[in-house]
């Protein structure tokens, strides 16, 4: 249990820096939850238990204490979350920051929303909701306050690009990315679209037909009946996949927009991490909407506390006193689950503050040497077209 307290007063200490709470039950409540979920690697309020250090003689208490909290309409994760992710994010200036825009669903009976930042091979929550909601597709008017909130929370000289999946590529949300949010974004589009060129007939995108190897790139055509744009595409098929690639942007296009976009699959890791290789999130019992994303956001600075003491040993140097791989082929979320485990065994030193680097990964993860040179042997042929705008009269 000592060593429990001694990760519960970190805790304690650092998320005090951020918050004068009205309740201060509610503070110490959360850091409890946080140990244990750290400790239990699940979200069952059960397994928690144990690890608390209190007065409460029952682990039944210490459960009720949990599930008030969550259903408490008092606590505004949002808010609370808030101030938390921009002072993580202070060091980041000018840099450029990669947003993923994703849906979860959980039983079938909820949808999770989150807008989360790319970071290292994976991805730290932003802002999310939790909806009553059997599909995973959303509109835009869903989740649209989920960027009002993020833009508000993001340094505000960096540049942001925003990355999303097929289900997001609605041209109402790309008017809103570029015209109100002022954000750059690549977005996957379906092979049902309409492009329409100057000069050209207009076409579905599946009937555009690319070899193996092969990619293409068009600057200036318009998308859909409504004809928005002027868009850039980039459309390729790769060599050893089966599914082509469709990528609208708002900035001309070339071989790096498929890097750029490939990001976003950083999402369905940390999605990966809140469920079977993390946090187990499909274990709950909670069936509310509101106290699952409170929950969430237990989740949220958990991954944010182990992310950031990750990022400090790797920095250090000391990765390899926790992660077995030659090269790194932990995630620094891992790395920092494991570096908490061996410090709470033998009294290493934990992390005083949360931090996420706005510099380049020092040690990019490989799951495989094989699997390195095979990403790096990705070869197209290429080829572009740059269409003159459509004429107003035209549009």
């Amino acid at each position: 249990m000592k060593s429990t307290l001694n990760l519960y007063n970190t805790l304690v200490m650092i998320l005090g820096q951020y918050h004068k709470w009205l309740d201060k039950r509610h503070f110490y409540t959360l850091a409890w939850m946080v140990v244990g979920l750290i400790m239990s690697k699940t979200v069952n309020l059960t397994e928690w238990a144990p690890y608390v250090d209190s007065r409460a003689q029952y682990a039944q208490s210490s459960v009720r204490r949990f599930q008030r909290w969550l259903n408490n309409e008092r606590i505004n994760v949002h808010d609370l979350y808030g101030v938390i992710i921009r002072e993580a994010l202070t060091e980041w200036g000018e840099a450029t920051l990669y947003l993923a825009l994703d849906t979860s669903m959980l039983w079938n009976e909820y949808c999770l929303i989150r807008l989360s930042i790319i970071y290292r091979g994976r991805a730290i929550p932003l802002v999310w909701q939790v909806v009553a909601h059997a599909s995973s597709s959303v509109s835009l008017i869903a989740y649209r306050h989920l960027l009002d909130r993020a833009y508000q929370l993001l340094p505000s000289h960096s540049r942001v690009v925003f990355l999303a999946d097929r289900g997001f590529a609605d041209t109402d949300l790309m008017a809103y990315l570029s015209e109100v949010l002022l954000w750059d974004w690549h977005i996957r589009i379906k092979a049902s679209f309409l492009v329409y060129r100057r000069g050209a007939r207009h076409i579905k995108i599946s009937s555009i037909k690319l070899q193996r190897g092969q990619a293409c790139f068009w600057h200036n055509v318009y998308i859909t009946k409504q004809q928005f744009g002027a868009v850039h595409l980039a459309l390729a098929k790769p060599n050893g996949g089966k599914d082509c690639w469709f990528i609208v942007s708002n900035l001309p296009t070339d071989v790096t927009t498929f890097d750029t976009y490939g990001l976003r699959f950083d999402i369905e890791e940390n999605f990966l991490d809140d469920k079977s290789n993390g946090f187990q999130l499909e274990s709950s019992l909670i069936r509310s909407a509101n106290a699952l994303s409170r929950l969430c956001f237990v989740i949220a600075i958990a991954t944010l506390f182990l992310v950031s003491q990750g990022t400090v040993v790797v920095e250090a140097g000391k990765r390899r006193l926790v992660d077995a791989h030659w090269f790194r082929g932990n995630s620094y979320l891992k790395i920092g689950w494991h570096w908490v485990k061996r410090a709470l065994a033998v009294g290493l030193e934990l992390i005083t503050r949360l931090r996420l680097s706005p510099l380049p990964d020092p040690e990019p993860a490989k799951a495989s040497k094989k699997q390195a040179r095979a990403a790096d042997d990705l070869r197209f042929s290429v080829q572009f077209e740059v269409f003159s705008p459509l004429s107003t009269e035209f549009c």
